[in-house]
């Protein structure tokens, strides 16, 4: 841990950026998982799927940068690269053989929702350590990835 004047205990704060590397983590693999979607999709709805995939990718920098930045703050030292990204996700590996855009969306779908669950776990995580700063960005990625899951989903929802 690195010198601050914050006044949280260097004990929560090295816990907290444990937690936060964590899902640091998963949101960089979720963010190049998106990617390879937005590379890889085909399909009579291509276009709408491509541009669907990019802008959800680009949402992802936001929360990248934001847990990073907390990681800094507290003292810690942010883990963003990407081989440390794929040692500690919890996200399931993406799949490099689809390229249906229903295929990509359900793939897509199942791994926000993982990122979601995780993340509403990190929220009371950082709230019952005693950071109520870190469980309010928690909530706002929650928010986020919550919204993005809804677009994604939006494409596999049948006619009613």
């Amino acid at each position: 841990m690195h010198k601050t004047r914050n006044d949280l205990s260097q004990n929560l704060r090295k816990s907290v950026c444990e937690l936060l590397n964590g899902r640091l983590a998963d949101a960089i693999d979720l963010k190049f998982a998106v990617k390879q979607a937005h590379w890889t999709v085909k399909g009579p709805n291509f276009i709408a799927l491509h541009e669907l995939f990019d802008q959800v990718q680009a949402r992802l920098d936001g929360p990248i940068d934001d847990m990073a930045e907390r990681i800094a703050a507290l003292g810690g030292t942010p883990e963003g690269t990407t081989q440390v990204a794929t040692k500690r996700s919890t996200l399931k590996p993406y799949p490099l053989d689809l390229n249906d855009g229903k295929d990509h969306l359900e793939a897509l779908a199942s791994r926000l929702a993982g990122f979601g669950k995780a993340v509403r776990v990190a929220i009371d995580e950082s709230d019952k350590m005693g950071d109520a700063d870190t469980a309010d960005l928690f909530t706002g990625i929650s928010r986020t990835i919550d919204k993005d899951l809804w677009l994604l989903e939006a494409h596999l929802q049948a006619k009613s």
